[in-house]
């Protein structure tokens, strides 16, 4: 049965899902998070192999700062077992942002668990948020967890998807159209018809796969032709 929720029945006569009052972001942090799983890396394989990669993936995304880069690595060695669980449950919070990424603008009940997750992470960390200037002179909103600093690692990607969430960005969420591709993007074309998440590759690969498909008739009805000639 269809889902009725204000969400879907927002979709237009056309059945393209709406889109924001703006034209959304090209990129949202938790999106990127979810492509850093095995499926959307293949043949490459998971980039959150461990913890330090977990750090460093999140440093290069500048969720976190060089400071706390280092004190957290210096924790993790202190606290292995601690770092391990920390990794385990960054995954879970992943596959969870997945399904919510795939299917959260079509299903509810997909879209109150990933609730549910969220308020999880941003529950258990008590902390600050700050307001940083970077040296190129650009400002952005950080949080500092007090505590377990382990704790507020997540904070970061689960309120970019509540973002998503609050400002009913799903309708542009998307999963590349190519079935070999399982990156997520946000499609932010004004007209919301955006399929693939890169047109250098898999965009282009299509265009090649739908160029053959257009050759191939007119290469067996040739080849049948010259086959015929040599028969007569």
């Amino acid at each position: 049965m269809p889902d009725t929720s204000a969400l879907s029945r927002r979709a237009d006569a056309t059945g393209r899902p709406p889109g924001p009052g703006s034209v959304p972001s090209r990129s949202r942090l938790w999106l990127e998070f979810v492509n850093t799983d095995a499926a959307a890396q293949s043949p490459g394989g998971d980039l959150l192999r461990d913890f330090d990669a977990l750090v460093s993936w999140l440093n290069a995304q500048a969720a976190l700062d060089e400071e706390r880069s280092a004190g957290i690595r210096r924790r993790a060695l202190l606290q292995p077992a601690a770092a391990a669980a920390t990794l385990v449950d960054a995954r879970r919070v992943r596959a969870a942002m997945r399904v919510l990424a795939e299917r959260g603008f079509t299903t509810e009940r997909v879209r109150d668990d990933a609730v549910i997750e969220i308020n999880r992470v941003l529950g258990r960390s008590a902390g600050t948020r700050r307001l940083d200037r970077h040296p190129d002179g650009g400002y952005a909103r950080s949080f500092v967890p007090t505590g377990d600093a382990f704790a507020g690692l997540m904070i970061p990607i689960v309120e970019s998807a509540a973002e998503s969430l609050a400002t009913e960005e799903l309708g542009r969420v998307r999963r590349c159209a190519d079935a070999r591709c399982y990156r997520v993007f946000v499609d932010a074309t004004k007209n919301g018809l955006r399929r693939w998440c890169d047109m250098g590759t898999c965009g282009n690969r299509a265009k090649a796969a739908r160029h053959r498909a257009k050759e191939r008739p007119l290469g067996v009805r040739a080849h049948r032709v010259e086959r015929s000639a040599e028969h007569r």
